[in-house]
């Protein structure tokens, strides 16, 4: 007779730092978790540029009761990586990375959890989810002719590569707007490309100015009111206020934001807005529509990407355990004795 699948308290989908607030919660609620990604530890965080420098204060970046211990106010990209291990080691947090999860359906009392790691698929069971999958593997694309080819990039890391290189960055949000600062600091001739009239508002305070000046003394082209409409031969076609252009490009690299991850959701049956792409939930306790499934991080924002972040989302562990806690002990109450 086959022994019983081992049942989970909870089991979180995504292991950034919202994923890994969740599971110390958890822990410390005397909770078995388990984490799971699609990719590695904390894998938003390996995908910013190589040297990047956050704009939040390190206390602010605090999760799970663990000090930021560094000499600096804001962390680095290393400093963020190290901290984050440092809160898994902590609180012994269970992990299996590099699998993704397919599905999670309530099926009477337990969900069932399909997930594939190494083209092998695996099922769990667990007494609630929590789906904190964020936002940054999934760049938006223009939809465009040719935007697969090897030398167009949807993610940026360090510009030493491109040294005396012909580099076209489409975008005109901080991403777009740090790499294009960044590769004409370190020798590239860089072109940016943006279908509004200016560079967005958004860009941090001390970027902006920057770009700005960098554009008026002709150091960095720029086409505004243009958006992109082909790749081809090492070129990219534009269309704008001087019509259609091709601008020469060794490298492009499309920078114009992300988009959650939709279809997980709806797959394990959350109610998502097709217009604004916010799934239903609590926000007191950030239940989602499903009982035991719950919505944290980024997804709450749905399309709009910019309004939560790590230092406005690290509640939601505690909301969320909280509320799971005290469902597991009214079931564990009314359940009858055996």
């Amino acid at each position: 007779m086959a022994s019983e699948v081992e049942v989970l308290d909870l089991l979180v989908v995504g292991a950034g730092p919202t994923g890994i607030a969740i599971g110390a919660e958890a822990r410390k609620e005397g909770l078995e978790p388990l984490l799971v990604d699609r990719g590695a530890l904390a894998a938003n965080i390996l995908e910013l540029p190589t040297y990047m420098k956050f704009f939040t204060t390190r206390q602010r970046l605090e999760i799970a009761d663990i000090p930021f211990t560094i000499p600096e106010n804001k962390p680095d990209r290393r400093q963020a990586l190290s901290y984050y291990r440092s809160v898994v080691s902590r609180y012994r947090l269970p992990l299996a990375l590099h699998e993704e999860v397919l599905s999670a359906r309530l099926e009477g009392e337990y969900f069932e959890v399909a997930s594939r790691s190494h083209d092998e698929e695996r099922r769990r069971r667990a007494k609630a989810v929590a789906l904190a999958t964020g936002y940054f593997h999934n760049p938006k694309r223009l939809s465009v002719p040719g935007e697969e080819r090897p030398w167009v990039h949807y993610r940026y890391r360090e510009p030493y590569a491109h040294f005396g290189e012909q580099v076209v960055v489409v975008g005109g949000g901080n991403s777009a707007v740090e790499a294009a600062l960044d590769l004409w600091r370190n020798g590239a001739r860089v072109t940016l490309v943006h279908r509004g009239d200016s560079l967005k508002q958004t860009v941090k305070y001390w970027l902006k100015p920057d770009a700005e000046n960098r554009i008026a003394d002709g150091d960095i082209a720029v086409r505004f009111n243009s958006r992109v409409v082909a790749f081809a031969d090492y070129q990219v076609e534009i269309l704008g206020p001087r019509g259609s252009q091709r601008l020469s490009a060794d490298a492009a690299y499309v920078l114009v934001g992300y988009t959650p991850d939709v279809a997980l959701q709806e797959r394990c049956g959350v109610a998502v807005d097709p217009q604004t792409l916010v799934p239903s939930f609590d926000p007191g306790t950030c239940e989602s529509n499903v009982a035991g499934l719950y919505i944290a991080g980024t997804l709450q924002a749905g399309a709009q990407t910019d309004l939560i972040f790590i230092e406005n989302s690290r509640e939601h562990g505690r909301k969320i355990v909280a509320h799971l806690a005290q469902r597991l002990r009214s079931r564990s109450a009314t359940a009858p004795a055996r």
